[in-house]
């Protein structure tokens, strides 16, 4: 594609290199492949979200009526009930579109090894060190009906679109996928929970994202939802799934106000102290002491050993025992829990016929065990192994050693974390920006240390802002023209004349405000878009009808007209709202 622009001075934040182009027009598509190649992105969008007025509206929502005055548990709780409330979790291959394994590793050959990008992103053949799917990894994401080349664009949305899913039929609110919800809980955290950046820190494995949020004991967003320490022990599906890819997989990516550390870059831009501090706490969240309660919820995660155990209870003055499984069967759909004080409501909610007047067989009493743990807090796992093994030799559990060995490591993950002893910090000047600042003064700050600093992420959360009044169009355009296959392939069987009409008949609000475009693709899905946003959208899917065309597009006093000037012949006009005067070639797509 070749894109000349007349009239406009050149941006202070052009693009000065064939890399940073496509790194700036990849900040404007944000899928996760492209976060992966260029980290700098995830935190960008961070920005982007906090320069954002959408979650400065939250603010005046009476559900967030004097929070600032509240606990820092009684924040988090509220912002994670809000996001819970207004979004849900999206990752369909139909939202973004398609793309091709080939496509993408031409685009970033020369910035990664194509090899290294297979052997740790989902989309190029990751999966996952064999762990917990049992099927193959394009099965998993409803890929396998594709040709294997074949992969999704999975796009990072900004909070304008996540907030306008709910104009997308089948939605009833917003949506977004993990890494948007990452994005949006650390803006919404700061903004709304008036929470300092400093502690809070993003984490991307090759399949997931989640943040870790340094108060307390700690607190990590896994999606929608907030977990604590005690519910990253609690033996829930739950708790199971947010722990999965800790557990499993290698952490890329750490990204922080500070700057970002990734597996695959030997230099890391993140604060040498502030990295230290996250390994430190994180490490402190994902271990745990043994005690009963932990060692019930442990069981509570491992159905294979319920047959191992039976309670002791004193039901009407008589010794009665149940086995395990009837307890655990029970909680799954109570409100009750057999690891806590609501322990006698549970077995007030069983049926008697789950009372054995006798001890069943020669399972392991779980009385016993928790009588020791309660004598002996703090004991360690292999300590305790040790002793009660020789304590329940003839039981009917087939092997108390393998038992032991999964408890020990259900209290205690090592992260497969970035080595900090194998990078070169090379920090960048720090972001200050803090909770008591307004939008307004934010949003200055951090324009003027992209314009006159050129700071890379303030640069980057610009374009990902779709801020079009200080940056270069190349990027914008770039990413429109080349990823944005949605609008093009739902328009397939219509007459170009219907597609004008479609377009046409579309309301004429942006859901992006002031100056800000929608790309293509976000325009077609929420069935919305200024004028402008219109021409860009029914260019791109002129042009892929059209390989060869050329056009212009003129923007000025409230109107845009676009219009071919090599190939078929087209124009067309319609009002703007954008105060944005440009004239703009429009080149053709490479071949």
């Amino acid at each position: 594609m070749t894109t000349q622009e007349t009239r406009q001075s050149q941006s202070p934040v052009s693009p000065a290199s064939a890399k940073e182009l496509e790194m700036y027009s990849s900040a404007v598509s944000l899928s996760d492949m492209e976060i992966f190649i260029f980290p700098d992105l995830m935190y960008a969008l961070v920005l982007a979200n906090i320069m954002s007025p959408e979650i400065w509206k939250w603010r005046e929502d009476p559900w967030f009526k004097n929070i600032s005055k509240k606990s820092f548990s009684y924040k988090i709780n509220r912002v994670k009930q809000y996001i819970m409330d207004h979004f849900v979790f999206n990752l369909d291959l139909e939202t973004w579109g398609l793309t091709t394994k080939e496509k993408e590793i031409g685009r970033f050959k020369d910035f990664i090894d194509a090899k290294a990008l297979a052997q740790s992103n989902a989309l190029f053949g990751y999966e996952g060190d064999k762990y917990y799917y049992d099927v193959d990894i394009r099965r998993h994401f409803g890929l396998d009906k594709y040709d294997a080349e074949v992969i999704p664009y999975w796009k990072t949305e900004t909070v304008e679109a996540m907030t306008a899913f709910k104009r997308k039929e089948g939605y009833a609110c917003g949506a977004g996928e993990c890494v948007s919800l990452s994005a949006l809980y650390v803006a919404a955290l700061f903004i709304v929970g008036q929470i300092p950046l400093k502690n809070i820190f993003m984490i991307g494995t090759p399949l997931h994202s989640q943040n870790f949020i340094a108060e307390k004991d700690g607190f990590m967003t896994n999606n929608r939802r907030i977990v604590t320490k005690n519910m990253w022990y609690n033996g829930t599906e739950l708790s199971a799934k947010a722990r999965r890819s800790i557990e499993n997989e290698r952490i890329t990516i750490v990204s922080h106000l500070s700057g970002c550390m990734h597996t695959f870059y030997k230099e890391a831009t993140i604060s040498q102290e502030r990295y230290a501090f996250f390994k430190d706490r994180f490490c402190a969240f994902l271990e745990a002491d043994l005690c009963f309660e932990y060692f019930a919820n442990f069981l509570y995660s491992r159905e294979s050993y319920w047959k191992c155990f039976q309670y002791k209870h004193i039901r009407n003055g008589k010794e009665c025992f149940i086995p395990l499984e009837s307890i655990f069967n029970t909680q799954r759909s109570s409100k009750n829990r057999f690891d806590n004080e609501s322990r006698h409501a549970l077995i007030e909610e069983m049926n008697s016929q789950d009372f054995a007047l006798a001890p069943i067989g020669e399972r392991i009493l779980i009385n016993d065990i928790e009588e020791y743990l309660n004598a002996h807090p703090g004991i360690r796992p292999d300590a305790y192994a040790e002793y009660a093994i020789g304590q329940t030799q003839g039981c009917e559990c087939a092997n108390m050693q393998e038992l032991f060995k999964e408890l020990k490591l259900f209290l205690k993950t090592e992260p497969r974390l970035p080595e900090a002893e194998q990078k070169e910090f090379v920090p960048m000047p720090l972001l200050d920006i803090h909770p008591d600042q307004s939008r307004e003064e934010i949003s200055d700050y951090l324009l003027k240390k992209a314009l006159e600093e050129r700071h890379p992420v303030a640069v980057l959360s610009l374009y990902a802002y779709r801020d079009m009044e200080h940056t270069d169009w190349k990027p914008f355009i770039k990413a429109a023209m080349e990823r944005n296959p949605v609008c093009i392939k739902e328009t397939e069987a219509f007459a170009w004349e219907e597609v004008v009409q479609r377009v046409g008949q579309m309301p004429e609000d942006s859901i992006y405000a002031g100056n800000r475009i929608a790309q293509p693709d976000e325009t077609w899905n929420f069935g919305t878009g200024d004028g402008l946003e219109k021409a860009f959208l029914l260019w791109n899917i002129f042009q892929a009808r059209n390989p060869e065309a050329e056009g212009r597009l003129d923007i000025s006093e409230g109107k845009v007209r676009l219009q071919s000037e090599r190939g078929p012949s087209f124009r067309w006009e319609a009002r703007s709202s954008k105060n944005l005067a440009r004239e703009i070639k429009l080149g053709k797509l490479p071949a």
